[in-house]
C-alpha cells in the first residue's frame, strides 16, 4: 500500500464534495441552475444593470440588481418612499434564493444608487410608472414571468402599473399600501392617532394646524412615538442596519413633495393628497396578492377588503407585523409571499 499524504486526502474529498451536487452541504442540481449566470450581462458587474429610461425631461439611468435565475418567476421588488432605496428590501436575501425565485432589487429615478436630476417635473406617478415598464423592458421581464411587488408607495405604482399595462404583468403583490388616500388619512387620524399619548398627538395636531412640518421637533414626536408602534415594532436603536441605511439615504424632497413629511397621514399639500384607485380595482384581472399587519400605518381590514376587490385576489395577514412586516413578522410575511408566487407560477391561483 502506498503512503497517502493527509493533506492530499483532504484535497481529494474536498474535490469529491465539489463534483457532487448533493453533497453534506445540501447543493442540489435545482441550486447550480439557480446560480447559473449563463447567458446573462450582467456577469461581470455581480447582476447590477444600470437601465437606461426616456423622460420628457431628458435621459437617464436607474440602478438595478438581480439575484439568482429563474425563467418563470422573476420579482421586481419596487421600493417605497417615495424617495427611499432598494435596501430595505435586503432581507430578501434570506429567503428568495432558498425558494428559487429570482427577484431584482431597483432603485428609482431620483434615489440613491440612480440619476438624481432633482428635477420637481418628473416627480408624477404617470412619470414613475412609466419608468417601471422601461425598466422591465430592459431586463427583459415578460408576462410569463413578471412578479411586481410593490411596499407602500410601491403598492400605488404596483396598481397603476397593473391598470395602464395589464398585459405586461404574470403577478401582483401590493405590501402594506391602501388603494385609497382618503381611507389611509381616516385610519391615522381616528384609529392610530388617538392610540398615541394625548399630549404627543395634541402637539403633533398643533403643529399640523400651523403648518409646521418642517420643525425637527414635529419630526421628533412622529419618529419617537409613532415609528416604533406603527412602522418597525422594534425600539429605535435596534432597527436592522439595511432599514436605516435605507432611510439614511432617502431623497427627503422627493418625499415630503409626494407624501409628505411623515408616515402619519398624507398631510399639507402633498401631490398624493386625494389619491384613490378603488373603484378600480376590479379591472385589474392579474393574480394579486394584499399583504397586510395587524400594527400597520394602513388599516389591515382595508387590504383584506381590497383583496376582494380585484378580479382574483388574495389577503395575507401578518399579525405581529407593522408597515416594515418584511422585518418584524418575517414568518409570515415571506411564506405567504412565495406560496402566492408559486401558486401563480404553477397555474393554481
Amino acid at each position: 500500500m502506498h503512503y497517502i499524504p493527509t493533506f492530499i486526502i483532504t484535497v481529494l474529498l474536498l474535490f469529491s464534495s465539489c463534483q457532487n451536487p448533493t453533497s453534506e452541504t445540501g447543493a442540489t442540481s435545482d441550486a447550480v441552475d439557480y446560480f447559473d449566470n449563463t447567458g446573462r450581462d450582467d456577469i461581470i458587474s455581480g447582476g447590477v444593470k444600470m437601465v437606461p429610461i426616456t423622460t420628457p425631461k431628458g435621459e437617464f439611468k436607474v440602478w438595478t440588481k438581480r439575484v439568482g435565475n429563474n425563467p418563470t418567476k422573476k420579482l421586481l421588488l419596487v421600493h417605497g418612499g417615495p424617495g427611499c432605496t432598494h435596501e430595505y428590501f435586503e432581507s430578501f436575501d434570506s429567503f428568495l434564493p432558498g425558494a428559487g425565485i429570482e427577484y431584482y432589487y431597483y432603485d428609482q429615478l431620483e434615489s440613491a444608487f440612480s440619476d438624481q436630476p432633482n428635477d420637481k417635473d418628473l416627480w408624477t406617478i404617470d412619470r414613475f410608472v412609466d419608468e417601471v415598464e422601461q425598466v422591465r423592458i430592459g431586463l427583459g421581464l415578460t408576462k410569463d414571468n413578471f412578479y411586481f411587488l410593490g411596499h407602500s408607495w410601491g403598492g400605488i405604482l404596483g396598481i397603476e402599473y397593473a391598470l395602464k399595462y395589464p398585459d405586461n404583468i404574470k403577478g401582483l403583490i401590493i405590501s402594506n399600501m391602501v388603494s385609497s388616500i382618503p381611507e389611509y388619512n381616516k385610519y391615522a387620524n381616528e384609529v392610530l392617532g388617538p392610540q398615541l399619548d394625548p399630549e404627543v398627538l395634541r402637539q403633533i395636531k398643533e403643529f399640523e394646524a400651523n403648518d409646521d412640518l418642517a420643525n425637527p421637533m414635529y419630526t421628533q414626536l412622529i419618529t419617537e412615538h409613532y415609528y416604533p408602534k406603527h412602522v418597525l415594532r422594534m425600539p429605535l436603536e435596534e432597527w436592522p442596519e439595511p432599514v436605516n441605511r435605507s432611510f439614511a439615504d432617502t431623497n427627503t424632497d422627493v418625499y415630503v413633495a409626494i407624501q409628505g413629511p411623515s408616515e402619519f397621514g398624507i398631510v399639507g399639500d402633498a401631490t398624493l393628497q386625494g389619491w384613490d384607485r378603488t373603484p378600480d380595482l376590479p379591472k385589474i384581472m392579474v393574480p394579486t396578492l394584499c399583504i397586510g399587519a395587524e400594527y400597520d400605518t394602513m388599516d389591515p381590514k382595508y387590504m383584506e377588503y381590497m383583496s376582494t376587490q380585484f378580479a382574483n385576489g388574495r389577503y395575507l395577514h401578518c399579525p405581529d407585523g407593522s408597515h416594515m412586516t418584511m422585518y418584524d413578522d418575517q414568518e409570515h410575511y415571506f411564506p405567504g409571499l412565495v406560496q402566492f408566487i408559486n401558486d401563480v407560477d404553477a397555474g393554481d391561483f
